[in-house]
């Protein structure tokens, strides 16, 4: 079989038009990895600038009492990850830079994709594109003819008849292109290595590993799946317009169809309806702001009979700051009950998404892809949940120093000391590792092998046609 593998290959490299499709795509492939990692770099860049300005803002609030900080707020970046230069996902449409103040939960915004000039939405260079896209079609077009044209042109019985394996000749050509479709892999890998090699730690190291893991099989699944159909055709053509009709079904139409279902089977609110409901729910709450509102009238009558006196006035400490941190407790939950259902129906859209890698090995490819780099949905609400844990931590702080730094109900002009902003925590993003998450993309990658393993059963049963045939 080696013999036959190292024929093909002699024959792929004297092959000038490949070569020269090769050298041009190799080409760009470096072009979108350069890319790829200079953008995120100057995120990286970015990021940290705008972290560091906030910040000195916010530690150099002066002559402002504990509320009006919690209007003034702050604000939280998302970390670009390091391995998004390889696959974004979600990453350029979902936003970047959330804003942290009291009473509201604010939506995420500036995401790359709102910011782009007209013509750049059309499209652009990425590295995921030549991954998911480009190279399985090289793959495809070299392999459809591997095993029709031997039999067009006789050379097949030929060779049959000098003793020459049909099992050898069809794996040694299947692997053989595959071999190809393996040397781009690595060669993109490759250079994003080298481009990133002080940034690149064991978690990183190990999603490489079974990110370069997933495309190999499914560039397998592709190969052999190609050879299948022109080991099975009489023309070339026949195998190429089958496994190109099965490519598209694949890439473009079922990911489509299946998504479009499952946002149907289960449907999120309409942004109206959700803002609604909240709204709904928010008001049956405390009104930080409405002193005379029932329900800050009972928390009143509950604080003052817990310390035992009469009037407001007599209370050692500020009212106001517990009325508002009652008011925030509230409207957590609120928060916790809301966007906990949206997360449970994204949660059951991609589970049930996932499952469609049952009859799509792409939709398992590609959930594995934004996985392993950090860019699905998961990964973002992962931030989104960090953010708002952030966020009640703040506000809780503030009101907290409000009630018992040593003000008096009423008094909004008492200011705390200067050192007391700067002794409240950066928001630091705690990154996910992926030992800690890899059981949510197993599923991926148990249909992965299946197909693998089902291309395999079904080349060595188009051979044994073949063979019925000679």
């Amino acid at each position: 079989m080696w013999k036959i593998i190292l024929n093909e290959w002699t024959y792929l490299v004297r092959n000038r038009i490949l070569i020269s499709v090769s050298t041009c795509f190799v080409l760009v492939l470096f072009l979108s990895v350069f890319l790829g990692v200079l953008q995120t770099n100057n995120q990286f860049k970015y990021y940290e600038t705008s972290k560091d300005e906030i910040r000195k803002k916010w530690e150099n609030i002066d002559n402002m009492n504990p509320h009006g900080a919690a209007h003034y707020g702050t604000y939280v970046f998302k970390p670009q990850n390091l391995l998004s230069s390889l696959d974004e996902g979600v990453n350029s449409v979902v936003g970047n830079v959330l804003r942290i103040e009291g009473h509201v939960q604010n939506e995420i915004v500036f995401s790359e994709a709102s910011q782009m000039q007209t013509i750049s939405k059309f499209g652009k260079l990425k590295c995921s594109l030549l991954l998911q896209y480009i190279i399985p079609l090289l793959l495809l077009f070299l392999a459809f003819q591997a095993i029709s044209t031997e039999k067009k042109s006789g050379r097949l019985k030929l060779l049959f008849l000098q003793g020459c394996g049909l099992s050898k000749l069809v794996w040694g050509k299947a692997i053989s292109v595959w071999l190809y479709g393996l040397f781009l892999l690595f060669l993109t890998l490759f250079i994003y290595s080298m481009l990133n090699i002080n940034q690149i730690d064991i978690d990183i190291f190990t999603r490489l590993l079974v990110f370069s893991f997933s495309y190999a099989l499914y560039y397998f699944i592709i190969t052999v799946f190609t050879v299948f159909f022109s080991t099975l055709s009489k023309t070339g053509t026949s195998a190429l317009t089958t496994m190109l009709g099965l490519w598209i079904i694949w890439t473009i139409f079922s990911p489509n169809i299946i998504m479009s279902s499952l946002e149907q089977w289960h449907e999120l609110p309409s942004r109206h309806e959700f803002k609604l409901a909240m709204k709904e729910d928010r008001s049956e709450g405390i009104d930080g702001h409405n002193p005379s509102d029932d329900r800050s009238e009972e928390l009143k009558e509950e604080i003052l009979s817990q310390y035992g006196v009469s009037q407001l006035s007599d209370l050692p400490i500020n009212f106001d700051g517990i009325r508002m941190q009652a008011d925030e407790e509230y409207g957590n939950m609120v928060w916790d009950k809301h966007f906990g259902n949206l997360r449970s129906i994204l949660d059951d859209q991609k589970k049930l998404y996932q499952y469609g890698g049952l009859v799509n090995p792409f939709i398992s490819l590609q959930n594995l892809s934004m996985g392993l780099t950090g860019s699905d949905n998961f990964h973002h609400q992962e931030f989104l949940v960090q953010a708002e844990t952030y966020r009640r931590s703040l506000i809780k702080s503030l009101n907290d120093k409000h009630a018992f730094g040593g003000s008096k109900t009423g008094d909004w002009s008492w200011t705390p000391d200067k050192d007391f902003y700067k002794s409240i925590p950066d928001f630091h993003f705690k990154a996910i590792l992926f030992n800690t998450v890899s059981n949510k993309y197993l599923i991926d990658l148990i249909f992965l092998v299946s197909w693998t393993l089902l291309a395999v059963f079904l080349l060595n049963m188009g051979i044994n046609l073949s063979l019925i045939h000679i």
